[in-house]
């Protein structure tokens, strides 16, 4: 608006046009101009206080009046509405309002006055002015730079706790929560609270450079911390750091530290706590009158602001909380084992000497190797010492001798042949421990892989026609010698189960000592 007053005043003062149009901030054709018409109406210094700039312009300028009258006044609750949405800005809204206004033969307001308008209506109308803060855009977190301190009962000893803060910068909505420790688990704990708290998720969440948050701190490449990047996943949400020593990258919970520490820290300071769940109790008391605490400059308070102009933005939460979860790395032992909090789980053996990645919940243990999960185990709950093996992760030798028990090898004996069956339970019987036997039958199954299983059922059935008490050594000494591909002589006796019961081995017969039954 053109100070019609102050130019008519100044030049009562014989201020030169220059300096008016200097004091006034309007060009000299402009000062001229108004100069000009109130000469032409008669117009002079002093002016009556109740004559204001707009009824001098009705009165020099007339002919504005009627373009005035085809202006199309902003519709501010629609541009408030819109400004909510993800992208929009006041010169695109500003835009689309000129381009309808040409349309309809209407004469658009310019972009300053249509954001004086705008800026008007929000604050008279509503608590927020979305012009800087998107509603659900931003969480801004932090750790309060003061402390407060639970009281051990028995020795009065003064236990620090931590506490946590996030805000909404839209609606400056917060949420404070205490804590006994600043580790990782702590850190996620408290965003879930917080999402919980405000029930929902913003589209982005703006940390610190702690380094329970920040593994390495970059103006362009950050490295956040893969407990804290995961969970950020869960709840599609978007981690941003603020950039170092720029505390005004979040204003928002940096102001909110002040009110806290001002309203939540100093006033509980008199009040002594026995317990973390009773300074919370207290902190939620305490975060209330915070958040309902009237603005001093706008109408509302936080929470009025939340539920009318922020909530409704919010990503709606997953149907079951994150389950916190820690990474750490280690190497794959020579055992193909990996230890966790004193405890051994297997994975695959083509992995043993990598560097892998674990994963660890209350419940499970996940084993990645770049970003491939290879294995996953139930967590133990025994105390240490536990080995968790599974028996596909084990090499093919290791997995047969794990695997190798009496059924296991009969059932091998049995798809081999009838001989390598029989040899094996005669062996199985030899033995006074049922270990010791299987140690023998367990190093015929290793024949095969050296020979064949062909070769083993031919030296079985030639051992046994030997003797009914078949040894293993037998059976290495005619694979070595190669006695398995010559046939069975017509002459020998092939004994077979029923017959071979004796257990004293071998009784001579007649035929041993030359007597023939049927000679007289």
């Amino acid at each position: 608006m053109i100070k019609y007053r102050e130019i008519l005043r100044l030049h009562a003062q014989e201020v030169t046009q220059r300096g008016i149009a200097s004091s006034c901030g309007h060009s000299r054709n402009t000062i001229r101009e108004v100069i000009r018409r109130a000469d032409e109406k008669n117009i002079q210094w002093p002016i009556e206080k109740d004559v204001t700039d707009l009824d001098l312009q009705m009165i020099l300028f007339p002919e504005k009046k009627s373009s005035l009258d085809h202006r199309r006044i902003p519709d501010g609750e629609y541009i408030h509405k819109e400004l909510a949405k993800s992208g929009v800005t006041l010169s695109l809204l500003w835009d689309e309002y000129s381009l309808q206004c040409r349309a309809n033969d209407e004469i658009p307001y310019s972009y300053r006055q249509f954001c004086r308008f705008y800026n008007n209506y929000a604050r008279k109308t509503k608590a927020t002015m979305r012009i800087k803060r998107k509603p659900g855009e931003q969480m801004e977190v932090d750790w309060a730079g003061q402390t407060m301190y639970l009281t051990n009962n028995f020795t009065g000893e003064k236990i620090p706790v931590y506490i946590f803060v996030s805000a909404l910068p839209c609606s400056q909505y917060a949420y404070v929560e205490g804590f006994l420790s600043m580790d990782v688990e702590s850190w996620i704990t408290a965003h879930i609270h917080a999402f919980e708290f405000y029930g929902g998720v913003t589209r982005i969440i703006v940390p610190d450079n702690l380094k329970t948050g920040v593994t390495k701190a970059s103006r362009t490449d950050p490295i956040i911390n893969l407990s804290y990047q995961e969970m950020a996943e869960y709840y599609q949400t978007t981690i941003i750091p603020a950039r170092v020593r720029h505390p005004k990258d979040k204003p928002s919970v940096e102001g909110n530290v002040g009110h806290i520490s001002t309203w939540i820290i100093a006033s509980l300071r008199n009040e002594k706590f026995f317990s973390l769940a009773e300074l919370n109790k207290a902190i939620k008391e305490k975060l209330e009158v915070v958040n309902t605490k009237p603005f001093q400059k706008r109408k509302g308070n936080r929470q009025e602001a939340f539920l009318e102009e922020e909530k409704f933005a919010l990503t709606p939460l997953p149907h079951s909380p994150y389950e916190i979860a820690s990474w750490a790395k280690t190497v794959v032992q020579p055992d193909y084992h990996i230890k966790v909090d004193h405890n051994y789980y297997s994975v695959p053996y083509d992995y043993i000497k990598c560097t892998v990645d674990v994963r660890v919940t209350r419940n499970i243990i996940e084993v990645f190797y770049k970003n491939n999960r290879i294995a996953s185990h139930k967590r133990s709950t025994k105390s240490g010492g536990d080995f968790s093996t599974i028996p596909d992760h084990m090499p093919r030798d290791h997995r047969k001798y794990a695997s190798f028990d009496k059924e296991f090898i009969l059932e091998w004996g049995a798809t081999t042949g009838p001989s390598t069956l029989l040899t094996i339970e005669r062996i199985l019987e030899s033995y006074p421990m049922e270990k010791q036997g299987l140690k023998s039958a367990y190093a015929l199954v290793k024949l095969a892989d050296k020979y064949s299983i062909e070769r083993i059922e031919k030296a079985c059935e030639r051992v046994l026609s030997y003797t009914p008490r078949p040894k293993l050594k037998s059976i290495q000494t005619i694979l070595k010698t190669g006695h398995d591909k010559l046939p069975l002589e017509g002459t020998s006796k092939q004994f077979s189960r029923q017959k071979n019961d004796n257990a004293y081995g071998f009784t001579r017969g007649a035929d041993y000592y030359g007597g023939n039954n049927n000679d007289n």
